[in-house]
């Protein structure tokens, strides 16, 4: 039987083991991560499938099952390994990925490698993975690829099976254009992109260097745009964005465009902090530290993470502080990468020596600065000392979003505690609440390390309080439930005939009636509900004719705040007084339905906005 949705990822979704002289496939100890959060769609659909490599060795045949059927609680689904020579693995991965990708992505140029690729390789593997991504789909199923070493994924589905939709998920930056079109297969990387249903990020501001890169390329038109959530931060940080494209109109098709964070399971967190067991390691660790503060920093060896920049502070701040000298110990892990990924190990030296440095300078016979971690940490470790830490800080120079950041937090409800956070990371625009900081500044370094140990308790609590919020609202399972409704209202679409291609009449079915526009435009999409219409009113903009039935709301772009329920003629948002809806709705608007109902209202028009 093939599989209604596909996922595409390259780590298999299992701890393979040894017993007994037999392979056995056990579920993820922890459910947190990324990997059990795809794995949760499964059960949302009749029958799942998911593609991953698996390395033999050069010249050997694959002794293992191409597919295996899995069954754990997530349900069972269909796992395809595509067998890759050590060859490939390092010219695909460690090299093209890491030595030529990564770096641009990061907007990081002068690491990055051109010399070493061998771009057929990576198209090649690329290929494969669509291939048997291919395989396991229904003609019409979803196939979800996750992650730039798998851009050109998507061109190959749609020449393997046309009728597929595909969604992509970027789990790093996307760069400004102007450094992404350093890269020689730009426009082959861009076409692959444009050839998806949905293409997601996670914060604005990517989305938006995607869709600005988009159409450096290509004849790309902006369809729908939109304001950004409040919860997004739209304005005062480094990587804020007003407003956010949701729709991109090309030649062949429309492009929808998401930009919506992975969350951390921070239930499962609080769970663990309230353990036995935690609290056990977490009074022994506190024994060890012998009163003196705690600060925390977790992050791979990358020079992406700002793991020197931050080592460096800590110097500084015991050159300039020396009352904190034998009061504060820096507990960090800079874990090593892959033997193989040679672009890491200049980074992981110079972390080393510089904690040598540190210490040798600083230490004594009873104090050590900085205890450093080069292997990997049990999470449930991890969590105890996250819960005795008073600090944790975290200052990559450019990152996707960082996760460490609100498992920090998750484990720090109803306590004090202090997150210093890079305005780079992504996750900064969720967690503005924190001690923000410039990483390329020592000035800022220093100012934001200095206000998070001298901090008041109360301040603390009030602070905390409000980065637990965020935390809980964009969760693991609200962006799990956000992707699945983008994924129903484009599948809606699509059998409603309105499927997304381009040309001067895609409507029909449910995408038809109000904001369609006159072209029969398919909606723009927005959390809770199917869009038909968004944009920014004018004149003659949009106008309802009568009364809206039951279960169609107006939202303002003011705040995205519920108009009314029943809209007449006459009506005015509750946040900044817009009125007279029904002529003239002089602000940006969301004509939406709740729960999804198929049928458009009878009754509403509209006309597309004129372009500003």
């Amino acid at each position: 039987m093939k599989s209604n949705l596909v996922i595409v990822y390259h780590r298999q979704p299992y701890e393979e083991a040894v017993e007994d002289g037999k392979i056995v496939y056990r579920e993820n100890k922890s459910p947190n991560g990324i990997v059990p959060t795809l794995k949760s769609f499964f059960g949302e659909v009749d029958r799942g499938a998911w593609v991953a490599w698996k390395q033999v060795p050069e010249g050997e045949t694959p002794d293992f099952e191409r597919v295996v059927k899995i069954e754990d609680s997530f349900g069972s689904y269909n796992v395809s390994r595509l067998a890759l020579t050590p060859e490939q693995v390092k010219s695909f991965y460690h090299v093209t990925s890491k030595e030529a990708l990564w770096p641009i992505l990061h907007s990081f140029p002068e690491k990055y490698d051109y010399e070493p690729v061998d771009w057929s390789t990576f198209r090649e593997v690329n290929w494969l993975f669509a291939e048997a991504a291919a395989a396991e789909a229904e003609d019409d199923a979803w196939v979800w690829v996750h992650d730039y070493n798998l851009w050109l994924v998507p061109t190959y589905l749609r020449q393997l099976k046309p009728n597929l939709r595909i969604a992509f998920f970027h789990h790093t930056p996307f760069p400004s254009s102007d450094l992404f079109n350093v890269l020689p297969w730009r426009e082959e990387i861009i076409d692959a992109l444009l050839a998806c249903d949905l293409v997601g990020f996670h914060i604005p501001r990517y989305a938006a260097n995607f869709t600005q890169a988009a159409r450096s390329l290509r004849a790309v038109e902006i369809e729908t745009e939109v304001r950004v959530e409040e919860g997004l931060s739209p304005r005062r940080l480094a990587l804020s964005e007003p407003t956010v494209a949701t729709q991109l109109r090309t030649p062949e098709r429309m492009v929808n465009i998401d930009a919506f964070p992975v969350g951390t399971n921070a239930s499962y967190i609080r769970d663990v902090v309230k353990r036995v067991e935690t609290d056990r390691l977490a009074e022994q660790i506190r024994a060890e530290l012998g009163g003196r503060k705690l600060i925390v920093s977790v992050a791979r060896a990358d020079y992406t993470k700002g793991t020197h920049e931050m080592l460096t502070a800590f110097e500084r701040l015991l050159e300039r502080r020396p009352e904190l000298r034998e009061q504060v110990v820096l507990w960090v892990t800079s874990v090593s990468a892959n033997s193989n990924m040679t672009v890491y190990q200049e980074a992981q030296q110079a972390i080393e020596a510089t904690v040598g440095r540190i210490n040798g300078r600083f230490g004594s016979l009873g104090w050590q600065p900085i205890i450093l971690f080069t292997k990997a940490v049990p999470f449930e470790e991890l969590i105890a000392y996250y819960k005795v830490a008073d600090v944790c800080w975290i200052t990559p120079l450019r990152d996707g979003l960082n996760l460490v950041a609100k498992e920090f937090v998750a484990a720090k409800a109803d306590d004090t505690g202090v997150l210093v956070l890079s305005e780079f990371a992504g996750t900064a625009v969720e967690l503005p609440n924190a001690v923000l900081c410039n990483p390329y500044s020592n000035r800022s370094m220093d100012a934001a390390i200095d206000q998070a140990l001298d901090m008041s308790a109360e301040e603390q609590r009030a602070r905390m309080e409000k980065l637990v919020a965020g935390v809980n609202y964009y969760d693991i399972a609200h962006w799990a439930n956000h992707t699945l409704d983008r994924f129903r209202q484009i599948a809606d679409l699509h059998r409603s005939g309105g499927s997304g291609q381009g040309g001067e009449d895609d409507g029909g079915g449910s995408g038809g009636g109000a904001g369609s526009g006159a072209e029969g435009r398919p909606p723009a999409a927005a959390v809770g509900g199917q869009v038909l219409a968004a944009g920014r009113a004018g004149p003659r903009s949009l106008r309802i004719d009568g009364r809206l039935p039951d279960g169609y709301v107006v939202l303002c772009g003011c705040s995205h705040a519920f108009i009314q329920e029943r809209l007449a003629l006459t009506v005015e948002c509750p946040s900044c007084g817009t009125s007279a809806f029904g002529a003239d709705l002089a602000t940006d608007y969301t004509l939406m339905q709740k729960d999804r109902p198929v049928a458009p209202p009878p009754g509403a028009s509209a006309e597309r906005p004129a372009a500003e």
